[in-house]
Order: structure tokens, then C-alpha cells, then sequence
């Protein structure tokens, strides 16, 4: 069967897709993956066949901007919306612009890129949403990931906050409704923007690239929503550089620090932290740049920098993993057996830091507009100690008998063959 990957956004929101299109291929199907420009180099070097669409939204997250976005409130947020629907609207016009002719027998899309059951409606094939983030299938047991919110609410007040799930529709609705109606000829109808609803009304299949040792499977759940495991890459992970090798070879293990694609308002300032809080707690650090997230410029001889390493071979190395709590990182942390600090943005960064504290191999979530030198510093000291060690160690093992991308390959081929 064909299958048309489609996503949007960070790395962390395409690694998974990429190597579900790896296992795709694996069984004899021809995927195509579908994503920003940018993620081009990163699908071809892992043999996945790629279209590009415009970054959209997430050239916000690029340079100076970044920080005014995460960090600036709501009034800033709301000051980008009349931008952010133009870039939306390239991102349909693109999605649109490759799938009519690629003869696909399925979609399978990550929600975010919006596209996704609004071409598969075009093109009468199925969609699939898929995603490693639980925002979509309301659940009692817990509240929408989308949004920082209490730990513990009610019950029905959990089912009640995955209603935030509707402020895209909000926002956008009227850009996706003219463009269905001017490029894909569709009409309006009911649950149009509710990508866990086919076009006939009944229920999706939504894929969850989670571990369900992380995160226990909602007893809440329609049948219709599964999860498969973490989806990783296929083939030995890249090596370390030389330089790297000799340093964590040098000493004890150290900590690694880094946040990813998100980028606060003062990067300096957020790396003099992160030092502060190592020299406190006596550890080695090393640091990854990301996107744009810290400071590599004038730093010390017990700390290293990486801009671009490959975290399945560096996290078994090192004593915890302190970063910003995407769902992507997580999993790579939980996969490795290592304890975590997470210090989160915004999103679904704090629910995953409370999964690191709930399964005891971390301490509570450390909010960026709250990170100081002595909170860092307490919370390594948590991360390090021999429970977490031992708990992260545990779920590792628990994890080693799951294979998220052969599960999430077989439930799309029950898809293919129901349609058929």
C-alpha cells in the first residue's frame, strides 16, 4: 500500500514518522513522508522518500522570536494570529499540492499539520491520526496535555480540558474551511475539524507513538485508540565525535542539559544557571545548542558542548538527562534508563515532566520561569541518587519487549485492508 505521512513541526514531531516510514518500508510499503522543508536532509539519510512543505508556524521558532513567543503571553501570542493563518494557509496549499497526486491508499497525520483527513476526504482514502502526545482522545484519568494544568483534577473535569483541543478550530476553522472549499471542493459538514472522526462519521484510528509502560492505556479509551510503543529509528545509532568519546571517558559521568528546538527569552542567562547549578552540585555537564536553547560560547573545562549528536548513543552514558520535556527527548530518556530532570515551556512539557516524577525517575518538574541555580541543583541531586537510577533502569527493561513501529504497522494494515 501507498501511505502518506503527513507532519508539522519541531524535529521531535518528524523523528517518529520518520522512522515509522523506515518500517513501513520494511514491510513492503511505499511511504511517503511529508514535512517542513527543513526536515528534507534528516528523512533522505534515513532512506525515507520525502515532499516539503513551508515551514508555516514554525519559523517562529527560529532566532530571536522564539523567546517573545514562549515567554511573551498571551498578547503576544494574539498579536502573531493574523501571521500565523497566512502561514497556515501555504502549509494546506503545499500539503494539498502533494498529496492529489500521490496515489495514496492512506494518510496518516500527526493533526498539527491540519491537512491530514481534509485530503484523505479529497482523495476518499482513510485517515489515521498519529501522534506521540495523548491531546486528542478525551480521558478521566488525566487533563488535556495541550496546557499547563493542576496535576490532579476530577474526573469529568479531565474529559472536560481536552475541549482546549478546539482552539485551533477557533483560530484557523475559517482558513481550513476556504481552502476546502476553493482547493479541495469539499462541503461543510459536521466533526470537519475533529481529526478523530472519519469522513463518514464514525471513529478514526488514532495511533499513539507512546510507551504504554510511561503512560498506562486509558480504560476510558475507544477501541479505536491504541498505544503502540515508542517508534524509533531503525540501524545502529550515528557515533559519538572523538572529542566527546575522550571527555566521557575522562571522569565520572556527567549530566546532560538541553532544551531542544525551545529557546527562551535570555539564552545566556539560562546557561549561567545551568553552570551555577553544576558547579553546586560538584557535576560535569554536557550541553547541547539545539535550535537555539543555550549558550555554547566561553564555557569552563568541565563542561562539553554538542550542537548535533545522535541522544540514543549519548544518554546511556550519562548520569541523568536535565531538558525541556518533549515528548520526543522523553522517550529517548526513558528508552536509555536514565533519570530526568525536566524543565518545561509551555504545552505538553509539563505533563510529561509529571510522568518522569509519578514513575519515580525524577523529581518534580522544574518550570523554566522558575529555574534557578538552587532549584537545578536540588533537582540533579534527585535525578542522581540510586532510586531514580534503579526506577529508570527498570522501565528501560519493561520497554525492551515493545516494538511501537511493528504494532503501528500492523493496525495500519487492518486499516488499509477494512477500507479495501
Amino acid at each position: 500500500m501507498k501511505v502518506l505521512i503527513m507532519t508539522l513541526g519541531t524535529r521531535g514531531d518528524v523523528q517518529p514518522f520518520v522512522a515509522l516510514a523506515q518500517g513501513l518500508r520494511g514491510a513492503g510499503h511505499e511511504p511517503l513522508l511529508v514535512a517542513p522543508h527543513r526536515f528534507a536532509g534528516f528523512a533522505e539519510s534515513h532512506g525515507v522518500p520525502f515532499a516539503g512543505v513551508d515551514d508555516g508556524p514554525m519559523r517562529l521558532l527560529d532566532g530571536d522570536r522564539a523567546g517573545e513567543l514562549l515567554e511573551g503571553g498571551i498578547r503576544s501570542r494574539l498579536a502573531l494570529m493574523p501571521k500565523m493563518a497566512a502561514m497556515f494557509t501555504r502549509v494546506l496549499e503545499d500539503s494539498w499540492a502533494v498529496a492529489r497526486d500521490a496515489g495514496a491508499d492512506l494518510v496518516v497525520h500527526n493533526g498539527q499539520i491540519v491537512a491530514g483527513q481534509h485530503v484523505a476526504e479529497a482523495l476518499r482514502i482513510p485517515a489515521v491520526l498519529a501522534l506521540p502526545i495523548p491531546m486528542y482522545v478525551p480521558t478521566r484519568e488525566f487533563a488535556w496535555p495541550g496546557a499547563e494544568l493542576p496535576g490532579r483534577l476530577p474526573g469529568l473535569l479531565n474529559r472536560a480540558t481536552f475541549l482546549g483541543m478546539g482552539s485551533t478550530t477557533a483560530m484557523f476553522g475559517h482558513v481550513v474551511d476556504r481552502w476546502r472549499r476553493d482547493a479541495l471542493h469539499l462541503p461543510r459538514r459536521r466533526g470537519r475539524h475533529d481529526p478523530t472522526r472519519a469522513h463518514d462519521g464514525g471513529r478514526a484510528c488514532v495511533l499513539h507513538a507512546i510507551s504504554p509502560t510511561v503512560l498506562p492505556r486509558p480504560a476510558d479509551w475507544p477501541a479505536e485508540a491504541e498505544l503502540t510503543g515508542y517508534w524509533s529509528l531503525a540501524g545502529r545509532p550515528s557515533p559519538l565525535p572523538g572529542d566527546l568519546e575522550e571527555f566521557l571517558a575522562a571522569d565520572e559521568a556527567p549530566v546532560f542539559v538541553g532544551f531542544g528546538s525551545m529557546a527562551g527569552a535570555d539564552p545566556a542567562a539560562t546557561t549561567a544557571t545551568v553552570l551555577e547549578a553544576a558547579r553546586r552540585t560538584g557535576r560535569r555537564l554536557v550541553i547541547g545548542a539545539g535550535w537555539g536553547g543555550l549558550d555554547t560560547t566561553d564555557l569552563p573545562d568541565y563542561v562539553h558542548a554538542v550542537s548535533d549528536v545522535d541522544y540514543r548513543t549519548l544518554f546511556p552514558h550519562v548520569a541523568a538527562v536535565v531538558h525541556h520535556g518533549g515528548a520526543g527527548t522523553t522517550g529517548t530518556a526513558f528508552t536509555s534508563g536514565r533519570p530526568q530532570v525536566v524543565c518545561p515551556f509551555v504545552a505538553d512539557q509539563p505533563f510529561w515532566g509529571r510522568r518522569v516524577e509519578s514513575l519515580g525517575v525524577g523529581p518534580a518538574p522544574v518550570p523554566q520561569k522558575r529555574l534557578t541555580a538552587g532549584a537545578l541543583a536540588a533537582a540533579i541531586e534527585v535525578a542522581t541518587d540510586q532510586d531514580a537510577r534503579i526506577n529508570a533502569e527498570r522501565i528501560a527493561r519493561a520497554m525492551r519487549e515493545e516494538n511501537g513501529v511493528a504494532t503501528a504497522v500492523r493496525s495500519l494494515e487492518d486499516v488499509a485492508a477494512r477500507a479495501r
